[in-house]
């Protein structure tokens, strides 16, 4: 089978995916990723089919009038352009991310071939939280599902020019956002979600066919190894404190940096700093900046992680079993953090806004030295090793082509 995946967002939205197409590559199917352009190299590094999407959240334009809202929808419209030269070689099946569902269903439908929605995030409405994007705290059952059902509808108006012009281009009849989203609920479509349930149980009032699987790791290369001044920077002393926030603080990366050196220095702690798209840079007998490298292979062999509590980077850590000083941002980072807490393997999340370099010492300080937070990472990780979300895709891929 020709499976086309379509990812779009920074390295946590796409990385995820990688492993994904992998062992569908070895379940004996074609994989195609579609993904922003910066993640060519990580794609075909995997031996993954790669086709761009102009979908870089580090090249979004300033148009629609300067407003978020008209910013966002300018970005959809760019980006349902993008699925429609994506698809053209054709694919027998489509897997779609939740950031390219609401274009990618139109699609399937004018390839004539199902797709499935594999989601790192859990977006359908649901009583149990709040939605996992916008919401800091609960309002109640009734609250938390209709909070979630407005936040849809505000996703379904961004993308009404995109749809529109999608389905025009693939003539397509017309049919809105929120009508395909409806069509696609009526018919019971299937969700896969890549988190475990031991971070996010599955909310008992979701319909049938939306399912949490567990994670689907990025892909690591067999062999790959870590750069060699950071193997030896590992081997020179205890454990470091793993420092780094992705794609996110991307205009402040100087104070960032003197931020982060000044927290290492006041925690007594080593650090391992990772550049990320704010260029941050710390030197130091104690201190190594470095670039992208693997969690999998590095998170291990750390004392603590402070990260950004995006999806992906707040899985390797769990996964890792160490724990985890949360630093949220934006979107749906605020959910994971508060996620980390609950379960005992974070210290209480410090607000991006609000860090200063003696809050973060403090939290790195209670992080390596009080034993509850590894132990609990570490029982968390152990559930994790046992779950095999890929193989649950793989699975539902292989019920498809039946």
């Amino acid at each position: 089978m020709r499976i086309l995946v379509m990812a779009a967002g920074s390295y946590g939205d796409v990385a995820p995916y990688t492993g994904l197409g992998v062992r569908l590559r070895e379940a004996g199917h074609e994989v195609a990723l579609a993904a922003p352009e910066t993640f060519a190299a990580l794609v075909t590094g995997c031996g993954l089919d790669f086709r761009p999407l102009p979908a870089d959240p580090r090249t979004r334009s300033a148009s629609g009038g300067g407003s978020l809202m008209g910013r966002a929808a300018a970005f959809i419209q760019q980006l349902a352009r993008g699925v429609a030269d994506a698809a053209e070689p054709g694919a027998d099946l489509l897997l779609l991310s939740a950031t390219t569902a609401p274009l990618g269903w139109h699609v399937a439908e004018a390839l004539a071939v199902p797709s499935l929605d594999v989601y790192l995030q859990p977006v359908a409405p649901t009583g149990a939280f709040p939605p996992v994007v916008g919401a800091r705290r609960s309002l109640g059952g009734w609250g938390n599902r209709a909070v979630g059902r407005l936040g849809l509808r505000v996703v379904d108006r961004l993308h009404a020019d995109g749809v529109r012009q999608l389905r025009a281009r693939l003539d397509l009849p017309g049919l809105g956002p929120r009508a395909a989203r409806r069509r696609q609920e009526d018919a019971g479509s299937r969700v896969l979600h890549g988190f475990s349930p031991a971070v996010v149980p599955r909310p008992c009032d979701w319909r049938a066919g939306l399912d949490v699987v567990g994670n689907w790791w990025p892909h690591v290369p067999a062999g790959q190894a870590l750069p060699a001044a950071l193997e030896d920077f590992l081997r020179a002393g205890p454990p470091p404190v793993f420092l780094g926030f992705g794609s996110m603080a991307g205009s402040t990366g100087e104070r960032m940096s003197e931020l982060a050196a000044e927290a290492l220095r006041l925690a007594g702690v080593r650090g391992v700093v990772q550049a990320g798209w704010a260029g941050l840079a710390v030197s130091g007998a104690d201190v190594l900046t470095v670039g992208e490298v693997p969690h999998a292979l590095l998170f291990p062999r750390t004392a603590a992680v402070v990260h950004h509590a995006g999806a992906g980077t707040a899985a390797a850590g769990l996964r890792a079993g160490v724990p985890a000083v949360p630093v949220p941002v934006m979107a749906d980072q605020p959910f994971w953090a508060g996620r980390l807490t609950d379960l005992g393997a974070a210290t209480a999340p410090i607000p991006f806004r609000g860090l200063t370099a003696e809050r973060l010492a403090d939290a790195i300080r209670r992080a390596v030295t009080e034993p509850s937070y590894r132990r609990r990472a570490a029982e968390v990780a152990t559930l994790l090793a046992a779950e095999d979300g890929s193989a649950r895709v793989v699975e539902a891929v292989s019920a498809l082509a039946r």
